[in-house]
């Protein structure tokens, strides 16, 4: 048995090992914080689809790419060694605007977009870009 001791950056990695692969879709195992990171890229045009697949001990989050889009730059910020945190004040815009940047706030998790909206703070996990 495999223990994985960053479940978010090893979702990233598969992810950005099917897109150099050419997948059209990849999976991980099931946590509700990866179902909704892929929920908030599938609603900002990143990912076309997520779905939860199996039975429930054996779960597994699936990712349909977009097939238009460019590869994605995926970016983890805070790991378990060395969380980043940010204010509502500090985050700035990935690319220009062109990228997101998601973070884990009191509310949830959001784009650095709604996060600067709504004037919450919180642990930076990525940027998509």
């Amino acid at each position: 048995m495999t223990y994985v001791t960053d479940p978010i950056g090893d979702f990233l990695t598969r992810m950005r090992n099917a897109q150099a692969a050419r997948h059209s879709t990849c999976s991980a195992p099931y946590s509700r914080m990866k179902l909704e990171l892929g929920e908030i890229l599938k609603k900002e045009g990143w990912l076309a689809d997520v779905q939860v697949e199996g039975e429930v001990p054996k779960q597994q989050v699936t990712v349909t790419f977009v097939e238009e889009k460019p590869r994605l730059t995926l970016k983890r910020l805070s790991k378990p060694g060395r969380r980043l945190y940010m204010g509502h004040g500090d985050l700035k815009p990935v690319l220009r605007g062109f990228g997101i940047a998601i973070l884990t706030t009191s509310e949830g998790l959001m784009t650095d977009v709604e996060a600067r909206k709504r004037k919450l703070g919180g642990e930076v996990l990525c940027t998509i870009s």
